[in-house]
This record gives structure tokens, sequence and C-alpha cells, in this order.
């Protein structure tokens, strides 16, 4: 059964629109301010949040923003009886699924909150489909059974979401490269370039040029400009294969290390 949270500080029409949503077969819980709302909003989870944007001395802003705070899945129908633009553009930018004004007939708030549930379960489907596919990009190419490597799973789920870098370390044909890719697939850069180029098997004179670019005519063969790979992977993820093979002078004293 679905549960609405009901916030209004007129007793009588708190009684009656709760009443009436209670007959159409919701679980309600009613409110009078926002301190009893936010109560609830931490107790036990709700579909929709029903909320006057006057509470006495209080906004109904606020609970809107408690609700989306406390639980971000929640809809949010605000009801005022002193519409404006303004206000109406500032309840949907705060997130509310719908701005109503006084007086509401019963009948058309319960339309509205089977809408909101509509869109929630619309949401909830995208969002599945969406960790699905993420899942499937990568997970269906692993076979994980033992227990170190549902481990390094677990780790890079933890870690995707992290804006640093990641050190992979492994002997050849471990899965390096497919891990790094899962890294980016799950991360917040997945909608960027995933570059990957072996340090171990160019000269590092070449690599420096690669990963760095170089300008025309900054040495013999140098006829155009070349985007550096540091550069073309902006806002994406740049694997550097077999990076332990570079010596630990890599670059210094070339233009990079220098500028």
């Amino acid at each position: 059964m679905e549960r609405v949270l009901f916030v209004e500080d007129d007793d009588a029409l708190r009684l009656t629109q709760a009443l009436y949503l209670r007959r159409e077969g919701f679980e309600v819980l009613s409110a009078r301010d926002r301190t009893h709302a936010r109560d609830e909003l931490a107790k036990q989870t709700y579909n929709v949040v029903v909320t006057d944007l006057r509470l006495g001395n209080e906004n109904g802003l606020d609970v809107l923003r408690d609700a989306r705070m406390l639980q971000p899945g929640v809809e949010v129908i605000v009801i005022t009886g002193y519409g404006s633009v303004d206000s109406a553009v500032t309840v949907m930018k705060e997130g509310a699924y719908d701005y109503l004004t006084k007086p509401v007939e019963p009948e058309n708030l319960v339309r509205i909150v089977h809408k909101a549930l509509e869109h929630q379960r619309l949401q909830r489907e995208v969002d599945i489909l969406g960790n699905q596919f993420k899942k499937e990009a990568g997970l269906n190419k692993i076979v994980a059974v033992s227990t170190a490597m549902i481990d390094v799973l677990n780790s890079i789920e933890r870690i995707a979401d992290c804006d640093s870098t990641v050190l992979l370390e492994g002997e050849s044909g471990t899965g390096k490269e497919l891990m790094a890719k899962l890294i980016h697939q799950q991360s917040r850069r997945s909608n960027g370039p995933f570059i990957g180029i072996n340090c171990g098997a160019m000269s590092e004179s070449l690599l420096e040029s690669e990963l760095f670019g170089h300008k025309r005519g900054s040495f013999t063969g140098a006829h155009k400009d070349q985007k550096g790979l540091f550069e073309a992977a902006d806002k994406g993820s740049l694997f550097l294969d077999e990076v332990a093979e570079l010596s630990v002078n890599f670059g210094v004293g070339s233009n990079f290390g220098q500028g």
C-alpha cells in the first residue's frame, strides 16, 4: 500500500483530505507542522508528501527540502492558498512534483497523487535499467567465483565514484585493462572517452609525445600540432598499461617538465 504524508496546519482540512485519501486506498499519516513531518520522514518511508506552503509561522518549502534530503525518491506535492508565478517556480526548482492552489478538490488531489506515483514508478524503472546496463557493459565479461575476485569487484564499486588516480597491480594477462574499463563505466566519467596506451611498447621519447602532445616543428618529423592523450582523455579515463616499465627519470628535462 502506498504511503502518503499529508502536512497541513488547518485541522479541519487536514482531517477531511486525509480521510478522503484513506478511502481511496492510501495509507495516510497527517502532520500539522514541519517538526512533526520531519520526524515522520526520519522514521518511515513515504511514497508521496503533500504539504501546504504556509504552515502557521513555518514554510512548506522547508518540508519539501526535508523530504528531498531524507528521502530523495519521494514525490512532493505543494498546495497553497496564495498562489503566484514566483512561488510556483520556486517550489518546482526545489524539486516538487506539482503545485496546486486552494481550494483543491479531493478528486483532483487523488488524481495528482496517482500521477506522482506513476512518475515515481517510471523513475525507479529507469534507475534499475541504467544500473543493469552499467553492470552488463562490464560485469558480463567477468567471471567471479573466488572470494578474492568478488572482493576486487566490490572494491571497484566503492572506488568508482572517487575522482582520483587508481593503481591496478597484477601479472600480465590477469585483466587489469578490463578492471580499468569497469571502473570507468561505473564512474562519473563514463560518458567521456576511455583511452589506453601500453607504456612498455614504445620508446620513452615517443611515449612522451603521445602522452603530452607536441607543437609543429618541436622535433624532426613533427609536421603538425598533436594533442596529447592526457588532454584527449579529459572528462574521461586514461589507462597507462605497463607503467612500471618507465624509468624513474621519465619526463625529466622534457618540454613538459620545464613548462
